[in-house]
């Protein structure tokens, strides 16, 4: 009886999986559809929108996040950021873009990055396997099993393929005249003050690198800064931020002295009559005799 009855509501329960999936792909084909529709009746103004984009760039907040640069083979490489990307779809309009997780399984996801120009029906798609693991130079692989880590993993490796999606959309003549603008925002907008030099510095820091790091970079004291290395070191600080590249890329790691090992023939040279050294007994010191070293000294 059990048998016959299990055999008899399964269809149904099948019908109805079957019935919600039907709806939600009629209901995404509609919304397709009204999308397509509503940009075909409203079509994008070049000009117009060209001139919200730059307006966009003008603005300091995102011309501060709109370049990036890495370090490959020895040459620097800067290009516009996930943020500019975003900036300009959202100002160029009728354009559809985002990120989906397909599905999840086996210690990774698979992942789809999209961009879709509604009048020109041009589209951008990739769809690509993101591990559930972490690298770094001092644990190698790391496994993640914490769902925020995992969907802040898949986040930012989703965001590098928006970029290239919505960059393949866009003309390029556009994404070039943005970035101009952001370059010509930042020049005039760089500031070098006391303030800003102690702002950099502390945020440089969250990645373990110091003033002197960073002055070895610039091949100058922080005081003598100029505004194009400002902007320089602001685009290798996103580059950072959003996984671009680490800080070895840009900077030296501060070397720590080790002395040099005790030659046994200067040792003998130095004590012909081989008498024994007097032994130094330990003493530990008081509380109040330690002190911290400094953070300079310990990197």
């Amino acid at each position: 009886m059990n048998t016959q009855l299990s055999h008899v509501d399964n269809p149904s329960s099948n019908r109805a999986g079957g019935a919600m999936i039907d709806t939600e792909g009629q209901r995404a084909i509609q919304e397709v559809q009204a999308a397509m529709v509503i940009s075909k009746r409203f079509p994008r103004d070049t000009k117009a929108a060209l001139d919200r984009i730059l307006n966009s760039c003008a603005r300091v907040s995102l011309a501060e996040q709109a370049l990036y640069t890495y370090s490959r083979g020895g040459t620097d490489i800067s290009g516009p950021s996930i943020r500019l990307a975003e900036a300009v779809a959202q100002q160029w309009g009728n354009l559809q873009f985002g990120i989906r997780e397909l599905e999840q399984r086996n210690g990774e996801s698979t992942v789809e990055a999209f961009a879709w120009d509604l009048e020109t029906n041009t589209r951008q798609v990739k769809v690509f396997q993101v591990p559930h693991t972490r690298y770094t130079k001092s644990k190698g692989n790391t496994a993640l099993t914490d769902p925020r880590d995992i969907y802040e993993l898949v986040a930012n490796q989703g965001a590098r393929r928006l970029r290239a999606c919505i960059l393949g959309v866009i003309p390029g003549d556009v994404i070039d005249e943005a970035v101009k603008q952001c370059d010509a925002t930042l020049n005039a907008s760089a500031d070098i003050g006391p303030d800003a030099q102690k702002r950099m510095v502390d945020a440089f820091a969250a990645y373990r690198v110091t003033k002197d790091q960073i002055e070895k970079r610039i091949q100058r004291r922080m005081d003598a800064i100029t505004p194009a290395q400002v902007i320089q070191l602001r685009k290798i600080h996103l580059s950072m931020r959003d996984g671009m590249s680490s800080a070895e890329d840009w900077f030296d790691a501060a070397k720590i002295a080790v002395p040099a090992p005790i030659n046994p023939v200067d040792e003998i040279a130095a004590n012909p009559g081989g008498a024994k050294k007097p032994e130094q007994k330990h003493v530990e010191p008081k509380k109040s005799e330690i002190t911290n070293e400094s953070s300079d000294t310990l990197i």
